[in-house]
């Protein structure tokens, strides 16, 4: 996982100094988009932790509303142990849409909600097991377009509760690729 986010990281950068790809300001947040994303994660009675992962997704801009739709995959290091039981989070999916304003002609302000399945990875000794949470996630951004780039950043907020009565907050920050 971390050799793909490093050529993530690396391709857009690289895909970045390339003027052919330059956006005007009047087209920012339209078209396709992928994503390097790391973050502050915190799961209920657990330890907190880093994620990192990617995203992707399709933007439609109308006039000053952008409707998307976007998918993640996460992974984390939060966990807890007592004695020699640990639980640890694992990978995290993620699909869902998100509804905005562009505020600014490079700033998106916006809300999101969709479906999160979260991976817990159990270990006991010598024994491994896992289980598969289903959950909804909620949340909040904003998203800045660099001026005559095809790269933005975002800061986000998400809240996301799953079955079993477990709840999950994050904080994540976004390099995203947009083509």
């Amino acid at each position: 996982m971390r050799k793909i986010i490093l050529s993530a990281l690396a391709g857009t950068a690289a895909l970045a100094a390339t003027p052919a790809f330059a956006q005007d300001d009047a087209q920012a947040f339209n078209g396709g988009h992928v994503e390097a994303i790391t973050g502050y994660d915190h799961i209920s009675d657990g330890d907190d932790g880093i994620l990192y992962g990617i995203g992707a997704g399709y933007d439609f801009r109308i006039n000053n509303v952008v409707l998307g739709i976007e998918g993640e995959v996460l992974e984390s290091t939060a966990g807890d142990c007592l004695g020699n039981l640990c639980v640890d989070a694992g990978r995290d999916f993620y699909i869902g849409g998100r509804i905005g304003a562009v505020v600014a002609p490079r700033v998106l302000v916006y809300g999101k909600v969709g479906y999160s399945n979260a991976r817990v990875e159990v270990t006991q000794g010598n024994v491994e097991d896992h289980a598969n949470l289903d959950g909804i996630r909620a949340g909040a951004g904003v998203e800045w377009q660099f001026r005559n780039s095809p790269l933005s950043v975002r800061a986000e907020y998400r809240y996301t509760n799953y079955e079993l009565g477990v709840e999950r907050h994050q904080g994540t920050l976004g390099l995203a690729f947009r083509f």
